[in-house]
């Protein structure tokens, strides 16, 4: 429930690499906020902003740390503004491109009231625009229903997601000076807190509206990072897998296994072929290989809200093939990715 009872101070973290087209609207999201003015803080993270974009934010009550980084990744940019703020009792990370509600605060002020140390709310489409769009907001919806609802349901704690994410500030500023990533910092960020046996709540009321990617280029670029991200802290966190099975963490060993899962389209794709492969090979094979098939796309279905159902989800599920077509693609580009940053344009 919404509460701005006993207000805790927050910092709204918004790192903005070249998002002169959007930050302003993030910023005046932030400013509509039901919370009281001198609790909550606005830190924009500038890099190789426009002037005319800086002009802008200069006249409005925010707070402004340029950067200038050699080598930049998210990590750093925080990172940058973490170390000269020690006031704050709240960390809120937010991308350059999210809206956020006018009761956003007030809910996430009521989690830590409850107790909780870190909370990621419930990140929902912008924009729906194209086919990609659309399929990108499906597969949002799909790990809240699964990785976050459903994990937290049972008992589990919430996956992180990048934006959309609170934490007690000491912590986190303490955990983030660890953090040396280039891509994904929120996969380094969960298993580091899951090591130390936190938990992860998950504030569905929260709503936060983040951009989509609308076009294939954006799209193989943004799966390049995500899917090179996953597998690089999956081999650097395995080692840690029999202490955490010993002191039975179940959060940290579920994490792994997660990460360790083929991206979803390609499970789709591969479960596809092999279905159809097996179909004139081993008839009675096939027939468990496509109830398995359809049995993930029941489950996938399930976990899609009902308002998704429409004429323009059946159109842009059309473009699955092309979709599988970039991921295996991008998967093998995937050299190198961990040590690029790798920009995904908004706007």
């Amino acid at each position: 429930m919404p509460s701005s009872k006993d207000p805790r101070r927050i910092a709204i973290l918004i790192p903005a690499y070249k998002e002169d087209r959007v930050i302003l609207g993030c910023v005046e999201s932030c400013l509509s906020q039901d919370y009281p003015s001198g609790y909550f803080e606005i830190i924009v993270i500038a890099d190789e902003m426009q002037p005319a974009t800086l002009e802008a934010l200069e006249k409005l009550p925010v707070c402004i740390v340029q950067v200038k980084l050699e080598k930049r990744t998210k990590a750093k940019a925080l990172n940058e503004a973490l170390k000269r703020f020690d006031h704050f009792d709240v960390a809120l990370v937010l991308d350059a491109d999210n809206i956020i509600e006018s009761l956003f605060l007030q809910k996430i002020n009521g989690a830590f009231l409850n107790g909780y140390e870190v909370v990621q709310t419930h990140r929902v489409a912008k924009n729906m625009n194209t086919d990609f769009a659309i399929l990108d907001a499906a597969s949002e919806e799909i790990n809240n229903s699964i990785f976050r609802k459903g994990h937290v349901n049972l008992g589990l704690s919430s996956a992180l997601i990048g934006s959309g994410m609170a934490f007690e500030y000491k912590r986190f500023k303490a955990v983030m000076a660890e953090i040396k990533a280039i891509g994904g910092f929120d996969k380094e960020l969960e298993l580091t807190y899951f090591k130390d046996g936190k938990k992860i709540a998950y504030l569905e009321q929260a709503i936060v509206w983040d951009e989509k990617v609308q076009k294939p280029a954006d799209y193989s670029n943004q799966r390049r990072r995500w899917i090179s991200a996953q597998f690089h802290y999956l081999i650097l966190f395995w080692p840690y897998l029999s202490s955490a099975i010993k002191s039975k963490n179940i959060d940290f060993c579920d994490k792994l296994f997660q990460m360790a899962l083929l991206p979803r389209v390609m499970l789709l794709g591969v479960m596809f072929c092999l279905s159809v492969l097996c179909s004139f090979v081993d008839l009675e094979m096939s027939i468990k290989w496509w109830v398995g098939f359809g049995l993930l796309i029941l489950s996938l279905l399930i976990a899609i809200p009902r308002s998704f159902y429409n004429l323009t989800l059946v159109k842009a599920l059309c473009a699955l093939p092309h979709v599988f077509i970039l991921t295996l693609f991008t998967m093998l580009k995937l050299k190198g990715a961990n040590k690029t940053f790798i920009h995904t344009q908004h706007g």
